[in-house]
């Protein structure tokens, strides 16, 4: 499934769409967005020590973060009578996780979600682990639940790799979606091999790139410890809050607003052409737990 050819005005609205970016992530809002009359929650939890000296992530740290996201996110005390109201024991799971080495999603945080799932009543056979195999992938082939995590970046193409993003390897030719800076990801999340099983999302904050100079760059010296994650069930309020708080590390890096380049659009157009989730963060009900320092946002 290719993205659909746009007409004049659609693009039109885009590129004002696309102008409007910074404004949208930096002041109050413009009113771009689908209406909605109920807020979509995200929680953003932190802790100061779920990185030891060398960066690494503590596993037990990141079992609590998690635990605390999802409860709050779902309001139960319980982990484990939360996970119960995403997965079924019948359901088959699959963990859309992200491999980039310079930055791929934690071990750790992949075992807690492993972990929980389990409780939840799924036997280990019927879970897996998969990024860019998941095409080829038995379980993700068959599977009727996905959770779905990844942690954030800047990206050449699209403005910034984030949870929407993360399921471009769902598709056969993943190029096909670049053109316009990949306006057009949330289609992806309409395929029969995603279409309605994402159960959650989780944008890892740990230690985001904030800045990046073409494809595949890389560098410590534009991430930073921010030890957080954002967790919500709508994927496009998610990457839209993790858009803000890596707007603001760019203002405070740079000294002066520095919107991401190219702008992540896509975002925008979930929410306003393909109606994927909401972007206004005034009809986002962010709960913030945890650390509290240099939050941000």
């Amino acid at each position: 499934m290719k993205p659909k050819v746009r007409t004049r005005r659609e693009f039109l609205k885009d590129t004002t769409t696309a102008a409007l970016a910074g404004a949208l992530y930096l002041s109050t809002p413009v009113e771009l967005f689908a209406q909605s009359k109920k807020k979509t929650r995200v929680v953003l939890v932190r802790n100061k020590d779920v990185l030891d000296s060398l960066n690494k992530s503590r596993e037990e740290v990141v079992q609590q973060m998690l635990d605390e996201a999802v409860t709050t996110l779902l309001d139960e005390k319980d982990p484990i009578l939360a996970w119960r109201k995403l997965i079924t024991p019948a359901d088959i799971v699959g963990i859309k996780s992200n491999e980039w080495q310079p930055l791929c999603t934690p071990l750790e945080l992949e075992r807690a979600i492993e972990s929980r799932i389990i409780d939840a009543g799924v036997p280990q056979k019927n879970i897996g682990i998969n990024d860019r195999g998941v095409r080829n992938d038995p379980l993700f082939l068959k599977s009727t639940a996905l959770i779905n995590v990844r942690p954030m970046r800047t990206h050449h193409w699209s403005g910034v790799g984030s949870v929407i993003k993360n399921y471009i390897v769902f598709v056969e030719e993943p190029h096909t979606y670049h053109p316009d800076t990949c306006a057009d990801l949330a289609s992806i999340w309409e395929l029969p091999l995603v279409k309605g099983k994402t159960r959650l999302n989780i944008l890892v904050l740990f230690t985001p790139l904030f800045q990046g100079a073409g494809p595949h760059h890389f560098s410590p010296k534009y991430t930073w410890s921010y030890k957080g994650m954002l967790v919500g069930l709508d994927p496009v309020a998610v990457d839209s809050t993790g858009v803000r708080i890596l707007t603001a590390k760019r203002k405070e890096f740079f000294g002066e607003e520095r919107p991401l380049n190219p702008p992540p659009k896509h975002i925008f157009l979930a929410d306003t052409r393909h109606h994927l989730g909401t972007a206004d963060p005034k009809k986002i009900d962010l709960i913030k737990i945890g650390w509290k320092e240099d939050i941000l946002i």
